[in-house]
């Protein structure tokens, strides 16, 4: 789960992260209070959606009066903001952050993350704050550096200071650098976070130390825990069809391709997406159904699959364990025809009561085209998809 940068300064803040002092806004009127509240002459206005990139696209602005304030605030709230992680598409402004400036002397980037090669949370930080940290670990990655906590221990005060002089920090600063680093860590890990990401962390020309910019993910697996974090979600900035999806219990995310994929198992929906690429075509959905989809569940996957318009045919691939492959098989049955389904099926069964499954799909008299094994499935849904063009 994601949520916007003002609430994730709000988190920090409970754990010692020094940030400047901000407002939230969904009018413009809105907006100029909050401008007026806080303390100085300059104000930074902030969309605020989830997606980084932000500031190239034209949503984040410095205002240096009220007026101006007014001025951008009219400019940003309601745009479609397009940068290079929302696609094209964009997303449309509903909220913006205002928040009062600062002297900036020096930007860096400081993010503590799930490292799968250490098996172990990771803090990284960089020279070149404000940056995206992608173009930076492609041309200068000599510029990142690392160090990865014990979990039994956690992070140790030389760790953080470790990191701050690889960065080019030297005097007083240090110490709030490491004091910063320790409460991200920390806000990280007690708040179940899957990444945490200062961008930029600055140090100003009074010699503060202030998260200027954070993003926060959670582990979407260990949310029962943290009521208070669910309360940040922003149903406007999800996929209302991937909401749609978690209610039925499934794992859905859309793609851009025209074959709409069924599958159970993560590891087993992957293989499908990668083979249905090798034969020439383009995966629709990753959708997991779960180890114990019923009937019901198995309908809703297909209406889910089918509110893409992109979708042209549909693959099915299961291996049944403890989901049987009968059940399945009454699913798909009673699925196509409720929904009167037009789109070229494949189904692939393997696994417990496969035969009786494979029996009940060739008994029912619908137009679905039974596959021997997942390469088999895989040509026949491409060919049938390419030829239905």
């Amino acid at each position: 789960m994601n949520i916007h940068e003002y609430q994730a300064k709000e988190i920090l803040r409970k754990f010692g992260m020094p940030t400047l002092k901000g407002a939230v806004a969904s009018t413009v009127d809105e907006a100029v209070e909050a401008a007026k509240k806080l303390a100085g002459k300059v104000w930074v206005v902030k969309a605020q959606i989830h997606a980084g990139g932000r500031g190239k696209g034209g949503g984040v602005k410095l205002a240096k009066s009220l007026d101006e304030v007014r001025s951008h605030s009219q400019n940003i709230l309601g745009m479609t903001l397009v940068t290079h992680q929302t696609g094209p598409e964009g997303k449309k402004v509903l909220k913006i952050f205002i928040e009062e400036g600062c002297n900036i002397e020096k930007e860096y980037y400081v993010a503590a993350l799930v490292d799968r090669e250490f098996g172990r949370v990771t803090l990284m930080a960089s020279s070149e704050g404000g940056m995206d940290i992608e173009e930076v670990a492609d041309k200068t990655p000599e510029k990142i550096h690392r160090v990865v906590i014990d979990p039994a221990v956690g992070i140790q005060p030389f760790q953080a200071r470790q990191l701050a002089f690889k960065i080019g920090m030297t005097g007083p600063v240090v110490n709030k650098a490491v004091k910063a680093m320790t409460s991200l860590y920390t806000a990280f890990v007690k708040s179940d976070c899957s990444m945490a990401e200062i961008n930029p962390l600055v140090v100003t020309k009074e010699g503060d130390v202030l998260a200027l910019d954070a993003k926060m993910n959670f582990d979407s697996n260990a949310l029962f825990r943290h009521p208070d974090v669910m309360e940040y979600r922003d149903l406007s900035e999800e996929n209302a069809v991937e909401i749609e999806a978690k209610e039925h219990e499934l794992a859905y995310i859309k793609l851009d391709g025209t074959i709409g994929c069924m599958v159970n198992g993560a590891g087993l929906a992957m293989a499908t997406m990668d083979i249905i690429k090798l034969h020439g075509a383009f995966p629709a959905n990753f959708l997991d159904v779960g180890g114990g989809a019923t009937k019901d569940r198995v309908t809703a996957a297909f209406k889910i699959i089918l509110k893409d318009p992109n979708v042209k045919g549909i693959l099915v691939n299961i291996f049944g364990g403890i989901m049987k492959c009968d059940v399945i098989a009454e699913g798909v049955i009673a699925a196509t025809k409720e929904l009167g389904l037009k789109h070229p099926l494949v189904v692939r069964l393997e696994g417990t009561n496969v035969e009786l499954g494979k029996k009940l799909l060739k008994e029912s008299g619908l137009n679905i085209t039974p596959a021997d094994d997942l390469e088999d499935a895989a040509k026949k849904i491409v060919a049938a998809v390419k030829g239905a063009k």
